[in-house]
């Protein structure tokens, strides 16, 4: 009889984990759909709901590296749609929140793999908006930035959202054509990855963020060059397949302003 009753008990405990573990992912995938959601609309009520159901996930079942990446991915464009508001206004506490716990997510993605290019590209671009200009943190956080931004290369130089990321930074730190040149490479680059990456079959758990935003600063990248219709020709891109973002949306407005 106590034999019968280990092995109930052991069955129990089966069950219940298994129910657990089916739970953790019904609620990761729930949060991919509403991040994914939030992406088209640039809605930040929906990023917070993406964010809080991914917490979740990645809080109620043992620690996985999908759970805490899609976490930090959350974070950081709950990040990006408070700091890009299109009338201007950041809170900065919300910003700070959002760019700690994406941080904190993402460092434990690392801690469970560290070699996840992803993960190494977004912590890396997080410490150089947290320079953001400032000398002294520059000397604080510098170091950080570049050795992630050296693994993000090293193990994912074929990765889209990695050449991607890596392109923004050297667009915000260029200060002069030839870095802005290197910047638009890398960026025209990650399109040739995004487009080749559009033509495999996505899983549910697998990212396929990153490419409208991309098309974004490839015009920018033209606009400050001075190359107006190139960047006219990708601020439209931009914009049919993401008519939410006002970034693309303004700049297609300066670069015909100026065409006229």
């Amino acid at each position: 009889m106590f034999r019968l009753n280990r092995i109930c008990a052991i069955l129990l405990l089966l069950t219940l984990a298994a129910r657990a573990e089916s739970a953790a992912q019904d609620l990761l995938e729930a949060g991919i759909a509403e991040f994914n959601a939030a992406y088209q609309t640039w809605d930040g009520g929906r990023f917070a709901n993406a964010c809080d159901t991914l917490r979740r996930a990645a809080t109620n079942s043992p620690p996985a590296l999908t759970n805490y990446y899609w976490l930090g991915v959350a974070e950081f464009h709950r990040l990006l749609q408070i700091e890009n508001r299109p009338d201007r206004t950041v809170d900065k506490r919300a910003a700070d929140q959002a760019r700690d716990a994406a941080i904190d997510a993402l460092t434990i993605a690392l801690k469970i793999d560290s070699y996840h290019a992803e993960s190494h590209a977004l912590i890396g671009t997080l410490y150089g908006m947290k320079i953001g200009g400032n000398i002294l943190k520059a000397i604080r956080y510098g170091p950080t930035v570049e050795k992630h931004r050296k693994a993000a290369i090293a193990l994912g130089s074929k990765n889209p959202r990695v050449q991607y990321l890596l392109g923004v930074c050297k667009l915000h730190t260029a200060k002069n054509q030839n870095a802005l040149r290197s910047a638009l490479d890398t960026l025209l680059e990650a399109l040739r990855l995004f487009e080749a990456e559009a033509q495999t079959t996505a899983g549910t758990l697998d990212p396929r963020w990153g490419y409208a935003t991309c098309l974004t600063f490839t015009g920018r990248c033209y606009e400050l060059l001075g190359q107006l219709r190139d960047a006219e020709q990708f601020y439209r891109k931009a914009l049919a397949a993401h008519p939410a973002d006002h970034l693309a949306e303004e700049g297609l407005k300066r670069v015909t302003t100026n065409n006229q």
